[in-house]
């Protein structure tokens, strides 16, 4: 018998520890089960004495949305785990479920740490972490390139990293140019490709790339949040010293350094009163396209008309 916590609420992480879990154990039979699905006593059933002694992996997932009384079923069965069975249990994280998280704790479970990954430096060692993982080797500059493009999506970021890994010649480093051959075989344009021509003041270039995103599917709702945290990191940037250096700044502006070399180079086209006026407009922008106004696109399009004003 044994018995699995997943905890946190990265699912590419989350969804990785389970298929290692079911390739260890090749001849046990799987049963996965999804709190939004699971019926009162269908758990104690997952969990009963096979009649034919056979190995089984019974996964559950996002027990933290269980109700009580199928959140006892998990609990009566740690008092008396079986053998042949491996019960793996994952949590999102949080306070939701905590009663049930501390319970299976005091069975002594393997824990599996998969926190959502928000940070860019966590992201810059999720990219080499994976590029290692397949056994080739990348450039810094590549690393970057890749969390610019696709940074937003953990699972898309774990493709692209798959693909660039098939498509360039093994023994041959990645490179930044590998990356931008692979980004202009893409047909989507990310919500951050449009933040960061506004950024930069560039407003043709901005309204071409946000009607281009939203031809290819992006939701408005991501093009107005890389608005806002673009913003962010500039008003974040503004306000600490040019003259120290980037690597210096990142732990207190929670920043990776090429983050902060970046905003400064932005910094040239802002003051704090466009600054000021850019909060306002991705504000009125992001209430817009949830409701507040009949034309979506028309709301981001003004937004950004207003922002690269100068």
């Amino acid at each position: 018998m044994g018995l699995t916590l997943i905890q946190g609420g990265e699912s590419i992480l989350a969804d990785r520890a389970i298929a290692e879990i079911i390739a260890a154990h090749p001849h046990h039979t799987v049963t996965s089960l999804g709190a939004d699905e699971i019926e009162l006593g269908a758990i104690t059933d997952a969990l009963a004495p096979s009649l034919f002694g056979d190995e089984r992996i019974i996964i559950i997932k996002e027990i933290q949305d269980l109700g009580a009384e199928m959140s006892e079923e998990i609990a009566t069965y740690l008092d008396a785990q079986e053998e042949g069975i491996e019960l793996v249990l994952w949590h999102k994280g949080g306070v939701k479920g905590k009663a049930l998280v501390d319970k299976i704790k005091k069975s002594s479970p393997l824990v599996i740490t998969c926190d959502v990954i928000k940070k860019d430096s966590d992201k810059s060692d999720f990219v080499k972490s994976e590029f290692a993982r397949l056994d080739r080797k990348v450039t810094p500059g590549a690393v970057t390139a890749l969390i610019d493009s696709l940074g937003s999506d953990l699972r898309e970021l774990s493709g692209a990293i798959s693909q660039l890994a098939s498509d360039v010649a093994l023994g041959k480093v990645i490179d930044e140019s590998a990356v931008d051959r692979y980004q202009q075989g893409r047909v989507e344009t990310t919500g951050y490709e449009v933040a960061d021509a506004v950024m930069e003041a560039k407003r043709n270039e901005a309204l071409i790339l946000l009607r281009q995103a939203l031809a290819t599917g992006t939701d408005p709702v991501l093009i107005t949040s890389a608005l806002a945290a673009s913003v962010r990191t500039l008003a974040k940037v503004s306000g600490a010293g040019r003259g120290v250096k980037a690597f210096d700044l990142a732990s207190s502006l929670a920043l990776p350094p090429w983050q902060i070399d970046k905003a400064r180079r932005q910094l040239a086209h802002w003051n704090p009163g466009l600054l000021a006026n850019a909060v306002i407009h991705v504000a009125q922008a992001d209430a817009d396209i949830k409701g507040a106004a009949a034309d979506p696109i028309h709301a981001l399009e003004r937004a950004i008309i207003a922002m690269t004003l100068r």
